[in-house]
């Protein structure tokens, strides 16, 4: 019940989306009278500081604007917020795919784009919306990529022979990461001929932990401390802000004199929660402030095309953050093996077992 009165929320928020998207408010950039393009965008849970793709989506927002200040102007809205329509809504979330299909099948002038949301795949029952609103920019990422870097990288890495994933809810955006880090642990063991486990995903039977949240702090503290438990000395959450609680446990490990370290997600984490940077050894990043700049700049200037963008390692919208205050502890011969991986995995030479999400 409260899935369906939260998705009706939602509904309401794109079908309006608000007066107040109209107006200037504290959520905007600062804005002109001569401003002729007003972009919106409507933020899934965990709100706009979360540390993840909704604060990301914000700075793409922002950095459209400072495009061209005098014409472009932005704003975001928490999803339990109405309004009328601005001339481009950009949702943010699995979680915002039928309402946001709804809302575009129903104002067929009025131009949207999606985070994180493929309806040739995950995001929408093809049976419910047959025909996909073609006034829809989707913006998905092949995060199997560079989860499969970071897999690779994380079994590279590990001294003790396990290392852990689990996510925030069970989405296709969430799982596809826990793959591709799975197949990359997979494919190190074959190639050193060694056995690394994954704690908290299996890609073959697609079961594994789940936070139930993307806000649950706590949540992800416990997940991390049984990890760490249980052996495992890489962690990486797929799960928003839920992450921050694994970084304060594998912080108060390292203080207890464990090594244990983690990865931060969809952004660059020593930039977004840059507190916990020493425990980062790398990010495995969408590149979503830039997908969403392109929707926005691209819909102000008349060239709003609709259909797909994916994010890959060859075009940078799925790639690893650097290594940061971890670059003199990678050894050199496991960076070198990292490249040589993505050019075989852009070329094509070695292919992830999870497709990409379209």
């Amino acid at each position: 019940m409260r899935q369906t009165l939260r998705i009706g929320a939602i509904l309401i928020a794109v079908a309006l989306v608000a007066a107040a998207c109209a107006k200037p408010s504290s959520s905007s950039t600062p804005t002109t009278t001569t401003a002729k393009f007003t972009g919106c965008m409507v933020t899934d849970t965990g709100g706009i500081n979360d540390k993840s793709f909704n604060q990301t989506s914000w700075q793409g927002m922002q950095a459209a604007a400072a495009t061209n200040p005098s014409k472009i102007t932005v704003k975001y809205l928490p999803s339990t917020t109405t309004s009328d329509y601005a001339k481009i809504i950009v949702t943010v979330g699995f979680l915002m795919g039928p309402a946001t299909q709804s809302a575009a099948l129903a104002n067929t002038k009025q131009k949207f784009a999606i985070v994180d949301c493929s309806y040739a795949s995950f995001c929408l029952s093809t049976s419910a919306h047959p025909h996909v609103a073609p006034n829809i920019d989707q913006l998905v990422f092949n995060t199997v990529q560079d989860g499969f870097l970071g897999g690779y990288l994380a079994a590279g890495m590990s001294k003790t022979g396990k290392v852990a994933t689990y996510g925030g809810e069970k989405f296709g955006t969430v799982t596809i990461y826990m793959d591709g880090f799975w197949d990359g642990v997979q494919y190190y063991n074959k190639q050193h001929h060694t056995n690394v486990q994954v704690l908290g995903w299996s890609e073959p039977s697609q079961n594994g932990t789940f936070a139930g949240s993307f806000t649950n702090i706590t949540a992800g503290e416990t997940i991390a401390n049984t990890f760490i438990h249980d052996g495992a000395d890489i962690i990486f959450p797929v799960a928003g802000g839920v992450g921050l609680g694994s970084a304060k446990a594998v912080q108060a490990a390292d203080s207890s004199g464990k090594h244990i370290a983690m990865y931060w997600v969809d952004t660059d984490g020593c930039v977004s929660a840059a507190t916990y940077c020493p425990y980062f050894i790398t990010s495995v990043e969408k590149g979503i402030a830039t997908a969403v700049k392109t929707a926005v700049v691209a819909a102000a200037a008349g060239a709003f095309r609709g259909g797909t963008y994916v994010g890959t390692l060859s075009n940078g919208g799925a790639v690893l953050a650097p290594f940061h205050t971890w670059s003199t502890k990678v050894p050199a011969t496991l960076q070198t093996e990292l490249k040589a991986v993505e050019a075989q995995i852009i070329a094509g030479k070695i292919v992830p077992v999870t497709k990409s999400p379209v």
